[in-house]
């Protein structure tokens, strides 16, 4: 089965006098089959109203910010770090326990 990656933004902080964007909170998890991985991170921007790029708070899409924060992070690193916390799950290297409770 496939990984399959689902990105979101969390929350945002803005701005109040001129609806700029600052910082956004970005959760990724990537999902195969029984097993799940997930990293939560921020991104912070520096928005320009005068811009003639600038989106308002009010009119932004998740995919708007989305595009944003995979400008400052790195959406492959991200996601192959996850998938390699999977593949650790799938195939443990290390396990925990006391051998004289096994048998009880």
């Amino acid at each position: 089965m496939a990984i399959t990656y689902n990105w979101t933004i969390a929350n945002l902080e803005h701005n109040v006098a001129d609806g700029g964007v600052i910082v956004g909170h970005w959760r990724c998890t990537a999902e195969d089959g029984d097993y799940t991985a997930s990293a939560y991170g921020t991104a912070g921007f520096t928005p320009d109203p005068t811009a003639p790029d600038f989106v308002h708070y009010a009119d932004l899409t998740e995919a708007d910010v989305l595009g944003w924060v995979w400008g400052s992070v790195d959406k492959d690193e991200t996601e192959a770090n996850l998938a390699a916390q999977i593949e650790a799950d799938k195939n443990p290297t290390t396990s925990t326990g006391v051998p004289w409770t096994r048998n009880q």
